[in-house]
């Protein structure tokens, strides 16, 4: 049984106009839940951790790999970024689709179909013989790696009762999400040391023919069908999905190209806003709309998309800003297999416990704990230098890492109970509001957070410069000892010192990066804090004696 079907079943009546409305493409109640038996509960968990890591692996495996990949495709590290962008254009909107697909023809249908393509993609990665070939096969992967996703919460929640699915069941699933990152990095090394590019896919392509079998092996609780898709409903997804897709992009190489630059960047922007505003146009006037934009843009969801960004924010200290920071200081990945590891095991740390928390009355506390670790991991990482190594940096990172685990459950869960006590049909809004804060709203994060560390390593830069001056004594023995090591095959003193400014050049611009980086680790530590005073802010406001005659007032209406 589904997350959304299992809310359905606990929620209230609906309006009786709501009900009157929908009523042609609201799925029939779902029939009463057929326990696991217990000895089966294992084997759906794990099912549900193999379907996450093969989706999660196809969009971390190129990300981890991005400056190692260059000489398998004879690219830049630009050209290379755009395999990551032909993933997330078709992936940042296909669950939105997925739902109404699911309902209409079948679960059974949906994952047999899922699985198989997924296979296909991951065997064509093995066909790759260039980047352009790539791309093309990239942009098939993202395609068949959103059903995945949907599948992993699937086998997660099933074993569980329905009291429990949007408790427990809903926070292992997503803690399940944050392993494949750290993985992907942990396998990496001795995968690229074994084949290159085709053993990086090979190994996906192992993990897809693994779960193949799951499907069929064990099968979901499947919901009546209903027909609940309409001729305009294609139209509108097609306009979403070039909407998202440009945006993906966009945000995906605007950093590398420079958002000013290219002009592609604006044309992109523009067809993407577009888009999006046509389809606003075609769903506004409609009864039974593919998203309702009236109810997407209430105050409670605009809250509740503000709580995701937020957290996407914050927990791309570790995601983006921190891996990048480690490359800027030289180190591959088999430099960091520790750490990783590290935050694997705080990961699964961090959801186990929130996991415990979503069964008591104490749900909010994780909220609160989770911003509290991540500000205390990012303030430990803003005091970085260029002697940095992992070892330095295990505490702080296991601190994001199971901070990151227990910020995002409560969230899903109240708005999955809020969603479902107004009907079924608005489980696509919230998918919308799902999506676009996670997928849309990650790349977001990760490219604001890289344009302040190149706005911030020009600034240091420049101070630094402005202090380099060959009439100082202290500079010119730099330079000296510097270019001491060409002097063997140097013999005219001009090109010794120039070759000496160009490796101080390098230092200083090394040192300009670890500065910028952080300024970042502290803009983000003080964005954690500042969350942190206003969720306190709020629940002490809602202790408040008028708070609950609001509430009851707001409920009756």
């Amino acid at each position: 049984m589904s997350l959304a079907q299992t809310a359905n079943d606990n929620a209230g009546p609906q309006p009786a106009d709501e009900a009157t409305a929908s009523a042609r493409q609201t799925p029939p109640p779902p029939a009463a839940a057929v326990p696991v038996p217990s000895w089966k509960m294992p084997f759906y968990m794990v099912a549900s951790v193999l379907l996450f890591l093969t989706q999660g692996l196809g969009m971390n495996l190129v990300t981890a790999n991005i400056y190692q990949l260059q000489g398998s495709f004879s690219a830049t590290t630009t050209e290379v970024s755009w395999l990551s962008a032909a993933y997330m254009a078709p992936y940042a909107s296909m669950s939105i689709a997925l739902f109404k697909i699911r309902s209409q023809y079948g679960l059974r249908r949906f994952a047999e179909l899922g699985i198989i393509c997924f296979v296909i993609a991951a065997v064509l990665n093995l066909f790759v013989t260039d980047l352009h070939s790539a791309l093309v096969v990239r942009t098939l992967s993202g395609m068949a790696a959103a059903p995945l996703s949907t599948l992993g919460f699937l086998y997660m929640l099933e074993p569980f009762p329905p009291e429990r699915k949007l408790s427990l069941g809903i926070s292992l699933a997503l803690m399940c999400t944050l392993f494949a990152s750290p993985v992907a990095r942990i396998i990496s090394p001795s995968l690229l040391h074994f084949g290159g590019y085709q053993a990086l896919y090979m190994f996906e392509m192992g993990l897809a023919l693994i779960v193949l079998p799951i499907i069929y092996l064990l099968p979901l609780t499947a919901p009546p069908r209903a027909k609940v898709i309409q001729g305009l409903d294609i139209l509108s997804y097609l306009l979403l999905a070039v909407g998202f897709g440009c945006l993906a992009v966009v945000l995906t190489l605007g950093r590398l190209y420079w958002w000013f630059e290219a002009p592609w960047i604006g044309v992109l922007l523009a067809v993407s806003v577009g888009s999006v505003g046509t389809m606003l146009v075609i769903e506004l006037p409609r009864a039974n709309p593919l998203i309702d934009f009236r109810w997407l843009f209430s105050a409670a969801n605009l809250r509740m998309a503000g709580v995701l960004l937020l957290f996407r924010f914050v927990s791309s200290e570790q995601s983006s800003t921190a891996a990048s920071f480690y490359q800027q200081l030289g180190l591959l990945n088999d430099q960091t297999t520790t750490l990783y590891g590290i935050i694997l095991l705080a990961s699964l740390i961090g959801g186990l416990f929130c996991a415990f928390l979503m069964t008591t009355r104490y749900v909010e506390t994780a909220h609160v704990l989770a911003l509290a670790l991540i500000a205390g991991g990012a303030f430990l990482d803003s005091q970085s230098t260029s002697l940095t190594r992992p070892p330095q940096m295990y505490l702080s990172q296991a601190m994001v890492a199971a901070g990151a685990a227990m910020f995002l459950p409560p969230v899903m869960a109240n708005g999955f109970k809020t969603t479902m006590a107004r009907g079924m049909q608005y489980i696509v809004n919230f998918l919308v509001i799902f999506v676009f804060t996670q997928s849309i709203g990650s790349l977001f994060a990760s490219a604001m957070l890289g344009t302040f560390v190149t706005i911030r390593e020009k600034f240091h830069s420049n101070v630094l410069v402005e202090h380099i001056l060959l009439q100082d004594p202290i500079v010119a023995q730099r330079v000296s000892q510097l270019s001491a090591a060409y002097g063997k095959v140097l013999n005219d003193k001009m090109l010794l010192n120039g070759e000496g400014l160009a490796l101080l050049g390098q230092q200083v611009t090394r040192e300009a990066y670890i500065l910028a980086y952080n300024d970042t680790f502290l803009a983000i530590g003080y964005s954690s804090v500042l969350g942190l005073i206003v969720l306190l802010l709020h629940q002490a406001w809602r202790r408040l004696p008028w708070s609950w005659t609001d509430r009851t007032a707001v409920a009756a209406s």
